[in-house]
């Protein structure tokens, strides 16, 4: 099994074959349609071991609208990542370490539901407090994100696949919490270890930098 503290997903539900997903409208909270990892800007190819790896940040508001709850305000940055298997024999990921390494090298495992949660109402009692001249107890609010609302995302655009296909794509989400960091895509990169070839030996590491997305989406807007 993948380890709960390198990663935060798998929990036990079936692959999601969002390569295969149909168009969908945001408000259907759906997967967009995924295309190999190759035609992505922040990808990293390993041409010999037939691998590429990509990563696509959802870091505006309109991309972030296919979720029902409002992550990248509470500093949880959703993460596509996008894995092409070239080759005629499938990987597996069951060991897989994926990780978001900022630009001073500290290393973030992915956040599971209740992470998110815990982030979100902390966020939103701090941001209900009133200032008065005497020291009153802060108002507790409902944080935005309901944990049902946390849990459907989660089930529903979560990476899972434990195993890619030869010749096949698949796709989904991880969430870290980047709270604290002022631009935290900045000199920073997806790591990826311990992905594993049909033989069971690890595969090179992988590191996609987020610069080459931030790149892409500057030339884009000149």
């Amino acid at each position: 099994m993948i380890q709960s503290h390198t990663m935060g997903i798998l929990r036990g539900f079936p692959f999601l074959l969002l390569c295969l997903a149909l168009p969908a409208t945001a408000s259907d909270h759906a997967p967009p349609p995924v295309q190999p990892a190759t035609s992505y800007p922040a990808v990293e190819i390993h041409q010999d071991e037939h691998v590429a790896i990509a990563v696509e940040p959802y870091d505006t508001k309109e991309k972030e609208s296919i979720f029902r709850v409002d992550y990248t305000s509470h500093g949880v940055m959703p993460v596509r990542l996008i894995i092409t298997n070239l080759g005629d024999k499938p990987i597996s990921l069951s060991q897989a370490r994926i990780l978001f390494e900022t630009a001073a090298g500290d290393r973030i495992q992915a956040a599971e539901p209740e992470d998110v949660e815990r982030l979100m109402t902390r966020k939103d009692r701090m941001g209900s407090k009133i200032p008065m001249p005497a020291p009153l107890p802060p108002i507790h609010t409902k944080p935005k994100g309901s944990d049902s609302e946390i849990e459907k995302d989660f089930n529903t655009f979560e990476y899972s696949a434990l195993a890619v296909e030869p010749h096949t794509t698949r796709a989904g989400f991880l969430f870290y919490d980047v709270n604290g960091i002022e631009h935290p895509l900045v000199g920073a990169k997806i790591y990826v270890r311990s992905v594993l070839n049909s033989e069971g030996h690890e595969l090179f590491y992988f590191e996609v930098p987020f610069d080459k997305y931030l790149q892409s989406k500057s030339g884009q807007m000149n």
